[in-house]
């Protein structure tokens, strides 16, 4: 194995870009929010089912960028295989942004966010809420879903404060604020950790983020382009759904019959 002579001298990263941060803090808003309202229920539970139509809107948008949108929030750039999860846990990974493990969470999450929304999208209490999608399925799948939509809430809590509980062990444990790179998308980053190491087969030992590879930044206009494009999918995914409940004009209500005359 032959590895380049390290430099222990900090060096700060672009390592979020703002579309990333804003997807992060309006998805760590809404989701609180929806299972709120949902929970408490009543009037409210009109305000869940925006909220779910939002945060349909913010995962849509996340996919796509993380497939056209800049180097870190692509997630070929930080989703690893089994080497690399291996390596973290022997505690010789080095890399910038989401280590392996993490990645591996940001997709679990992703998922099921997806399920609930899905699973919402087709729910019915027959009390209060409706679905926009629900008169596309049988009563009985309905009900079915709107069973697994309550039930995955409970999951989904679990996954917040598994989330915040982890947050709180890299500051706590590892001296490492990952809010702050969230907040401001720059991080501090110790020189030998931007290193490069190889192995015999020429892969990369440590998956460390080389310099060049963390501070690359797209053309401007590639970038907003990239933004729009998935902008544009979030909102006609989202139109698309809500368009049966909110875009169609509403049921005309027949006119009374005249009444008979009174002799």
């Amino acid at each position: 194995m032959t590895t380049q002579a390290r430099d222990s001298t900090p060096q700060r990263l672009h390592v979020w870009d703002l579309p990333t941060r804003l997807f992060h803090w309006l998805l760590a808003a809404a989701i609180p929010a929806a299972i709120a309202t949902g929970m408490i229920g009543g009037e409210l539970i009109v305000w869940h089912g925006r909220l779910g139509l939002f945060v349909l809107g913010l995962v849509a948008f996340r996919l796509v960028w993380g497939i056209i949108g800049t180097r870190n929030a692509r997630f070929a750039q930080f989703v690893r295989g089994p080497r690399a999860i291996l390596a973290y846990l022997r505690g010789e990974w080095r890399g910038v942004g989401h280590n392996p493990l993490g990645a591996l969470s940001v997709l679990a999450m992703l998922g099921l966010i997806a399920v609930q929304i899905g699973s919402g999208l087709f729910a019915n209490d027959d009390i209060a809420f409706r679905g926009p999608l629900a008169d596309q399925v049988s009563d009985d799948v309905s009900s079915r879903l709107t069973s697994l939509h309550s039930l995955l809430q409970y999951g989904l809590i679990a996954v917040v404060v598994l989330h915040a509980l982890a947050i709180a062990w890299y500051v706590k444990v590892k001296r490492e604020n990952l809010l702050r790179p969230m907040v401001t998308g720059w991080k501090e980053v110790p020189g030998e950790v931007l290193d490069t190491a190889t192995d015999a087969d020429g892969a990369e030992a440590t998956d460390a983020v080389q310099v060049a590879a963390g501070s690359e930044a797209p053309g401007a206009m590639r970038t907003v382009v990239a933004f729009l494009v998935a902008a544009a999918f979030a909102g006609a995914l989202v139109y698309a759904v809500a368009r049966p409940v909110f875009g169609s004009a509403p049921s005309a209500v027949p006119a009374a019959a005249p009444a008979a005359p009174a002799w």
